[in-house]
């Protein structure tokens, strides 16, 4: 069976769409057709629902779908370890980074990485931690950069790199903007806005008023941390923000708490990693 063919079917599932999987595979989308359509000849069944252009997998493919990700897995991970048996630095190297952690991170990081091995293709998927780490348990990459979550399943390893300090903001006309300190009481007292609770900042925040049993007056949610700066510097909230994000348009509120979360690797304790991602993996370790 042709593993091309496999990661067609598996990347059409994904994006439920031939031309997005076109673009992750980078072939052309026609390609990607024949791969899914000998496929189907192979395996003697229709994998898709194809309906005035909307993509779904059939039952077949549905059940066909954790098989074909275990046997891609299985043969990329053969190609890893074959490629490790030598000191070569190259191919295909698919990483996962949160938002925030590229803008404010990864940036000269990626630039000597470029520089020292110009013979890998990066592709990098920029997503919310939540998703990234999604990605890696499902094998899709081979690590993730994130925001890192206090508690992994156990296929999973995380290694801290940074420890990132938060910082309570108000906009300049914000009535809170002219306290030099408050406690959490005062503070449940006004709106916020925040990112959304599956993430760990939302977390860290919401068990600093559990164990004082106050309530967040959650205005807004939004998981774009640039996006979130802005709405406190508009005025309609209060908002927890990492201290690289820190600008004359905000001002800090001392609510006696020290606020930290953890950066850092996320990694499937089951995956052999390519030399690529070991040299991206040392890079990022040692920075």
């Amino acid at each position: 069976m042709d593993i091309s063919a496999l990661q067609a079917f598996i990347a059409v599932a994904r994006h439920e769409s031939f031309s997005k999987a076109s673009e992750l595979l980078f072939v052309t989308q026609p390609a990607v057709s024949k791969r899914v359509s000998s496929l189907e000849q192979e395996l003697g069944t229709q994998l898709f629902n194809r309906i005035a252009r909307q993509i779904s997998l059939t039952e077949a493919g549905k059940q066909l779908l954790p098989r074909a990700q275990e046997l891609v897995a299985q043969a990329e991970d053969m190609q890893r370890y074959a490629s490790n048996l030598s000191d070569d630095i190259s191919g295909n190297l698919s990483v996962a980074i949160a938002h925030h952690v590229g803008l404010h991170r990864m940036p000269p990081i990626l630039k000597e990485f470029g520089r020292r091995y110009p013979n890998v293709h990066l592709d990098i998927l920029f997503e919310d931690s939540d998703k990234a780490f999604n990605a890696v348990q499902k094998g899709d990459i081979e690590f993730a950069v994130i925001t890192l979550p206090t508690e992994l399943p156990d296929k999973l390893i995380k290694q801290r790199v940074w420890l990132d300090s938060l910082s309570v903001v108000v906009g300049l006309d914000h009535e809170l903007a002219s306290q030099q300190a408050i406690n959490l009481l005062q503070l449940s007292e006004y709106f916020c806005v925040l990112p959304s609770k599956d993430t760990e900042t939302h977390k860290i925040v919401q068990r600093e008023f559990d164990q004082r049993y106050l309530s967040l007056r959650v205005q807004m949610e939004t998981n774009n941390l640039e996006t979130l700066k802005m709405l406190t510097e508009a005025g309609l909230g209060w908002s927890v923000l990492p201290q690289t994000m820190l600008s004359n348009s905000l001002v800090v509120i001392d609510v006696g708490l020290v606020l930290q979360r953890e950066l850092g690797l996320v990694v499937h304790a089951k995956r052999s990693l390519s030399n690529a991602a070991k040299a991206l993996k040392s890079l990022i370790e040692s920075s």
